[in-house]
């Protein structure tokens, strides 16, 4: 009865163990946005497929990242043909086969939600973040996952959900999931600043 006992105690001790180590590991909405709240510049590269039902093949292009603090993002893609996105504020500028358009994601809920959901993670702004989404996190510091869900019915009829994968501050994927079915998959990979 005593040996039983001891193992009991054992086994109760070491599972309260990892329990404790399994909290001290798990990172938080709160210490993801604070980490992220003190990048002030970012470069990357990235590698995009999107699938689109209408397509056999995905749709593959390449090209780099640039965030400034507190709002300025610009996606460059270099291949399979130039095209830039800046967005800048509330306004966005892309220029493509030599031709620039101007929009303001005021008039675009749809577009303003998804940029809102990179600036708001990349800026740590939670309060932006939880204005348009549902946050779930999942994860430790160094490999976590961010689900974003919107919350808006009109933003629910064109994206389902966005799931980012990071480590510390660095995102690392970022995958897209529309409300038809298609889907767009971003691998990351950061460029260090000199």
């Amino acid at each position: 009865m005593h040996i039983s006992r001891t193992i009991f105690l054992s086994c109760l001790f070491c599972w309260a163990l990892n329990s404790t180590v399994a909290r001290a590991e798990e990172w938080s909405v709160s210490e993801l946005m604070e980490a992220m709240s003190q990048t002030r510049m970012a470069r990357a590269k990235f590698v995009e497929q999107k699938n689109i039902s209408m397509l056999e093949q995905p749709i593959e292009s390449s090209g780099e990242l640039f965030y400034t603090a507190p709002d300025r993002l610009e996606k460059r893609t270099l291949q399979p043909k130039a095209e830039s996105m800046q967005l800048e504020g509330s306004t966005l500028w892309i220029i493509s086969e030599g031709k620039s358009h101007v929009l303001q994601l005021s008039r675009y809920p749809e577009i303003a939600a998804f940029i809102d959901s990179i600036r708001g993670l990349l800026s740590g702004d939670r309060k932006a973040l939880e204005r348009s989404y549902q946050l779930q996190l999942s994860g430790k510091k160094t490999a976590w996952t961010l689900i974003l869900e919107p919350k808006n019915p009109r933003v629910q009829k064109v994206l389902l959900r966005i799931e980012i994968e990071g480590a510390q501050t660095t995102l690392r994927n970022i995958l897209i999931e529309q409300a038809d079915g298609d889907s767009s998959s971003m691998k990351i990979t950061p460029v260090s600043s000199r």
